[in-house]
């Protein structure tokens, strides 16, 4: 070659090396991959890749140092990477499940399924957002502040039944007195001798007298009086602690004391409208069928306090005996929110009782008002379309409902809270309000309520029902006075006075319920 020097090792001579003895590739040192080949092929004459390296050959690439191989655990550890979702192992179960979705081949029938379970996700996702609106707290509106901010209005006077000729009765939808004049119930319940301690709450913070002048000095005129069959069968003597700041009335049996409750609430001036509430001695209204009807002798066992239609009758004649000589005791509502599983519960059968029971009641006193709520936790009246409840004195019948936020729950539309104003007015004509368009029957709307703090729903459902109210000029009773339940003390936040039973809690349902007592 030009330049001189010895040729290069291995091209000094034209023949052929010799070709080296066969090894096996396990006892061979490190060889690289072509070499490794040709050890294996005796016929091809070998030439060493370090001749060629110095014969102008391109060099070889040095070789890579040994991977470190670490597991997932350390890379994650001293990396600080996160844990993604889809970063696993090469074993993990997440890499088994793709390798088999690859795999999956789709049909027409799981294409249905997935598109199924895509719109149940999304209807799921918004029934979710809609209830997060209205589980939201409501703001008060303007003219809610403003009415908070001002002093209590006065009570109209010529509301107060002592204004009135008595006896009441009924004039197609109204409730008139011996002159024809409308008597509008402005109605709040007092609860209590229906629960656990078988008295009306109160009465260790404040005198009775002082509790009924707080009814009337925000603006009600009659008082809806709940008791349990229990507190009647077994008539046990009231705790003195319930009793402490009425100490006149310590040592007395329940029936004493709800009598002489009702002497200061008619003698204040207020009508009373007595309900027989529940069964049990207990907070109104749960699951148990014991307690979701007149009588429950049919479930045997089942209930620890068990009655037939009889006693439950009688039961009335012993309460109702009391007031025979107290005109201001005007009615009885007989039967607080008669209910069914599902709709079981049917309306003829309903009827038929209350029919039985008001003309007993009538035979004590001719001139009391018989009340008689709906089917279904008393939302339906829709039934006394076709069979209307008939007295032996016509003109006594007053139908009641029941009007809350979750009312109508079970129906396609939802319950009310959800429910926009025409929806709401289509059930409320269905279910009652028919009555008082076609001039058939009086019906008061005895417990409706709201709380202090409403969440949007909560006030939606106000709104609805108030502009209603007010439409119709409904009579309605306010659920609820008291501002702490019988059991454990718990607050009440539906009331409407402050714990001593006299401060009114001025806020947006007040200021409905006032101007619909001031509606002429």
């Amino acid at each position: 070659m030009a330049g001189g020097g010895d040729p290069p090792t291995g091209l000094a001579s034209h023949s052929p090396p010799e070709s080296p003895p066969l090894e096996s590739p396990l006892e061979s040192p490190l060889k690289s991959p072509l070499e490794s080949f040709l050890a294996f092929s005796p016929s091809v004459p070998v030439t060493p890749l370090e001749s060629l390296h110095s014969y102008g050959a391109r060099p070889a690439r040095q070789a890579a140092p040994p991977l470190k191989i670490i597991n997932y655990d350390t890379w994650v550890k001293v990396k600080g990477y996160p844990q993604l979702p889809l970063f696993r192992r090469p074993g993990s179960k997440r890499l088994r499940t793709v390798q088999k979705l690859r795999r999956w081949q789709p049909s027409p029938c799981k294409m249905f399924l997935i598109l199924l379970a895509v719109v149940l996700v999304v209807l799921a996702g918004y029934i979710w957002r809609k209830e997060a609106r209205l589980a939201a707290r409501w703001e008060p509106d303007t003219e809610s502040r403003l009415f908070s901010e001002k002093p209590l209005p006065p009570p109209q006077q010529s509301s107060n039944i002592s204004s009135y000729r008595l006896p009441l009765k009924t004039r197609g939808r109204d409730i008139v007195d011996e002159d024809g004049r409308r008597f509008k119930l402005s109605s709040v319940n007092w609860y209590g001798a229906s629960d656990e301690l078988f008295v009306v709450g109160g009465l260790e913070v404040q005198h009775r007298d002082v509790i009924a002048q707080t009814m009337l000095r925000l603006g009600f005129n009659s008082v809806r009086l709940p008791y349990s069959d229990e507190l009647v069968a077994t008539n046990p003597v009231v705790d003195a602690r319930q009793l402490s700041a009425n100490p006149d009335l310590i040592g007395k049996r329940a029936l004493d004391v709800l009598e002489v409750v009702v002497k200061s609430l008619t003698d204040a001036g207020l009508a009373v409208i007595v309900n027989n509430h529940i069964t049990t001695a207990t907070w109104c209204c749960g699951i148990d069928p014991c307690d979701s009807g007149w009588a429950n002798d049919h479930l045997g066992m089942l209930c620890r306090v068990g009655q037939t239609e009889e006693q439950w009758m009688r039961h009335w004649e012993t309460v109702m005996a009391r007031f025979v000589d107290n005109p201001r005791v005007i009615g009885a509502d007989l039967r607080n929110e008669v209910r069914g599983l599902w709709g079981t519960m049917p309306w003829s059968r309903w009827a038929a009782a209350a029919e039985r029971c008001g003309n007993r009641l009538l035979r004590l006193r001719s001139d009391w008002l018989i009340v008689v709520e709906g089917t279904e936790s008393a939302n339906d009246l829709s039934g006394a379309r076709d069979r209307p409840i008939r007295l032996d004195v016509a003109d006594r019948l007053v139908y009641s409902a029941h009007v809350y936020a979750w009312s109508g729950w079970g129906s396609l539309e939802g319950r009310f809270a959800q429910r926009d104003y025409d929806s709401f007015v289509k059930t409320m004509r269905h279910n009652w309000a028919y009555l008082l368009d076609q001039d058939i029957a009086p019906v008061w709307v005895g417990e409706l309520g709201a709380p202090h703090e409403p969440s949007n729903g909560d006030a939606h459902y106000w709104k609805n029902l108030w502009r209603y109210l007010k439409a119709v000029d409904a009579d309605f009773g306010y659920w609820a006075i008291n501002p702490r339940k019988p059991k454990d003390n718990e607050v009440e936040t539906y009331s409407i006075v402050a714990d001593d039973w006299v401060t009114p809690v001025l806020d947006y349902r007040l200021k409905d319920m006032i101007e619909l007592m001031h509606a002429s």
